[in-house]
């Protein structure tokens, strides 16, 4: 299956509606239904096969059901399925702590676990605010963090995400624009009240945007005139996606805090917050209730999956590869005159109408979403096994469809 080019017209998506619209009186867009995954291809309940542009919101990086990473799941399913959290640890969870220390880039070395990005947000802005004493937050215009209630406020991606919360949100956001004058960081740093810069190194849902080259490294330097605390939301960039094993390395840049996620399970949910020793010793020692724990953080499957996917991407050197195919996939692209922005295997193609693009292309047998503020990017996250066969016949399918 993980070959399979899915050009085909979908007729049982075509069928589904038609059963839809007798029974309504009107035709509708029925949702897609998945039924099982391999590599870079999914098949659907009705038996069509889809090459995955998306890989799962960006999670299936490695591909979809890894072989080793079903093993590992497996093999920790024998032996500890789950334990007493930061209570009794286990040897699963100590093995990802220590391979995260070694993994992430210069002196970051102590971790918080969680489930899902928005709890690596939330574990960094917990962080800071005991770190400098302080619970300012400065984000950028674009930005996307996750949606659980106490960082919802910190997006700048779409404002219906937060209306409905307003009264119950963080108060003290201050978002600017994106690539803005480093100064602004600066001044917004000296007033005393922010404890937390927060970006994207690319921004994901907010478009595939890079930032000026440089811009990253000014607006760490920004932070670090009060004493405030730099981080990084790399839970869609990280473990491998823009080419390197963390965008930040691109620019040679260690903030001070890097949350992660997506890529990092294989499949399953674990998410981290992984910071600097001298950052991350504002926790302290738990002495009887843990400050900051849940049920279910540091769960030996996850952390069996996250350990197989670190061996596979520094084994099989799969950041090299994902430049590789990124280079493929842009270059297939622009060929057939289509203008892209993006790093690695995380592409936007700029395009009108990103969203009936999208479907268009389902109809084809792609799987592909709208990315950016506006729906104004089609935005590619697809796995490093991506073929080069895949990769044209997706770039045939762009050119038939727009």
């Amino acid at each position: 299956m993980v070959d399979t080019l899915a050009r085909h017209e979908c007729p049982a998506i075509t069928a589904r509606r038609s059963r839809r619209a007798t029974a309504l009186g009107a035709a509708n867009d029925d949702p897609l239904v998945w039924q099982e995954a391999c590599g870079a291809n999914v098949r659907d309940a009705d038996g069509n096969v889809f090459v995955d542009l998306t890989s799962g919101f960006g999670v299936a990086f490695v591909g979809h059901r890894h072989p080793e990473i079903v093993e590992a799941a497996k093999q920790q399913s024998n032996h500890l399925i789950h334990a007493l959290g930061d209570s009794s640890p286990d040897v699963t969870r100590i093995a990802l702590l220590q391979l995260l220390g070694q993994y992430c880039p210069g002196e970051l070395s102590v971790s918080i676990l969680g489930l899902s990005g928005s709890d690596a947000v939330d574990a960094a802005v917990k962080t800071a605010v005991l770190a400098t004493g302080r619970h300012g937050i400065v984000t950028f215009d674009g930005s996307y963090h996750g949606l659980s209630l106490g960082i919802v406020a910190l997006q700048a991606y779409k404002s219906a995400f937060v209306a409905p919360f307003k009264e119950i949100t963080h108060p003290r956001v201050y978002q600017l624009p994106w690539g803005c004058e480093p100064q602004k960081v600066e001044d917004l740093v000296r007033s005393n009240e922010v404890g937390l810069v927060l970006a994207e190194p690319i921004q994901g849902r907010g478009g595939m945007r890079p930032p000026p080259t440089g811009w990253l490294a000014q607006v760490s330097e920004a932070t670090k005139v009060n004493g405030a605390v730099f981080a990084l939301d790399e839970i869609q960039t990280g473990f491998g996606r823009t080419g390197s094993w963390f965008a930040c390395n691109q620019e040679d840049l260690v903030p001070d805090l890097i949350c992660v996620g997506k890529a990092l399970g294989g499949g399953y949910p674990i998410s981290a917050c992984v910071g600097r020793r001298e950052v991350m010793d504002c926790w302290g020692a738990s002495t009887g209730e843990a400050l900051h724990t849940q049920t279910f953080l540091g769960h030996p499957i996850g952390c069996a999956t996250a350990i197989a996917v670190i061996n596979l991407l520094a084994r099989d050197k799969l950041p090299q590869r994902a430049a590789d195919v990124g280079n493929t996939l842009a270059n297939a692209l622009t060929e057939r005159g289509f203008s892209l922005r993006g790093r690695g295997l995380m592409q936007a193609v700029i395009i009108d109408d990103a969203l009936a693009i999208s479907r268009r292309l389902l109809q084809k047998g792609f799987l592909a979403l709208p990315a950016g503020k506006n729906g104004e990017v089609l935005g590619l996250t697809p796995p490093v096994c991506l073929t080069e066969a895949q990769i044209q016949a997706f770039a045939d399918t762009m050119a038939e469809v727009t």
